[in-house]
């Protein structure tokens, strides 16, 4: 007797198409273009997961600049000063600092631009 492999074929592929489940027309129906379509997806994942890192470290930026200006100071010579006192923060606490806890941060700047 002759022995198929079928279900498990038959398994794969469905496991395939569950994965671009969400796609618009042959994307989720045509297994050849959803698998197409998965291995495509997987790499924008895999771009945009390094590129999230890079907003978040721009909204950081972008926030403490904005509460630091808001002191009559800027960006760069904050954290020039930081660097000089060895104080390390990084930006994504003086980001929630700057956010949550605005006295603090003011004590922070105001102890660092003396």
């Amino acid at each position: 007797m002759r022995s198929t492999n079928g279900p498990k074929t038959r398994a794969r592929r469905k496991q395939v198409k569950d994965r671009v489940s969400g796609a618009w027309g042959t994307k989720h129906t045509s297994y050849k273009i959803a698998r197409q379509t998965m291995i495509r997806s997987a790499m924008y994942a895999f771009a945009h997961r390094k590129n999230k890192k890079r907003d978040f470290r721009k909204l950081w930026i972008n926030r403490i600049n904005g509460s630091v200006k808001a002191l009559g100071y800027n960006y760069s010579t904050f954290i020039n000063a930081l660097k000089k006192n060895n104080i390390q923060i990084n930006r994504k606490m003086l980001s929630e600092m700057a956010i949550n806890d605005p006295e603090q941060f003011k004590l922070i700047v105001d102890k660092v631009m003396k």
